[in-house]
């Protein structure tokens, strides 16, 4: 009997996963190569929400997803809903990259992470509703070249910091330039069976 209740179980996640990966619009890109351990994608520019939190890896990324969750499901000024797509990223805090574009927490040890949603495609700046959380910001992203390393199973922050030094190790290896941080990115719902789950770490290349 408990076995049948643990299939049964695994039945109803696997269906609950299909269900959400087949209408979730993903980020678009283009595979350019693949090298020895990752790939190189063009990415098309695209929209983000994000917002900047600080905190250990873990309460970064639970209060940065909660934040932008918050927007997407009617926290803005419209009251509309936005479709959710994948992946989430999170990334450490850049300075130069986030002072542009609005007011950011930093603590004094550095520990800060910018939690970002990519917006559906349909989506121009002008057309997306406006935050009533001063914590969001809408950001239009150029289209970028990222090396990536995909990896499966649970993740967890040392686990994340370890493939960002593997991959940041390829691609010295490699003599390829790297532009500003690593970031993490998750593509899954939360019930997704862990044999399923698609994780990866990504950084901007020239």
């Amino acid at each position: 009997m408990k076995i049948l209740i643990i299939v049964a179980v695994v039945l109803v996640l696997w269906s609950l996963w299909g269900y959400f990966s087949s209408r979730v619009e993903q980020a678009e890109y283009t595979v350019l190569r693949k090298a020895d351990g990752y790939e190189v994608r063009e990415y098309s520019a695209r929209i983000v929400a994000q917002t900047t939190v600080d905190g250990t890896y873990d309460e970064a990324l639970n209060k940065g997803f909660s934040i932008i969750a918050g927007y997407i499901f009617g926290g803005n000024v419209r009251k509309e809903s936005v479709a959710m797509t994948a992946p989430v990223t999170v990334k450490e805090f850049e300075s130069e990259t986030i002072a542009m574009t609005a007011p950011v927490v930093a603590r004094a040890d550095g520990a800060a992470y910018t939690i970002s949603f990519v917006m559906p495609k349909s989506y121009t700046l002008d057309s997306l509703p406006t935050p009533v959380d001063s914590r969001v910001t809408l950001v239009q992203e150029p289209a970028k070249k990222m090396a990536v390393l995909r990896f499966s199973t649970a993740w967890s922050a040392k686990r994340v910091k370890n493939k960002e030094e593997q991959l940041l190790s390829m691609l010295s290896r490699d003599a390829v330039k790297v532009i500003g941080n690593p970031a993490f990115a998750g593509y899954n719902a939360p019930w997704a069976p862990p044999w399923m789950i698609r994780n990866e770490v990504m950084v901007e290349i020239e």
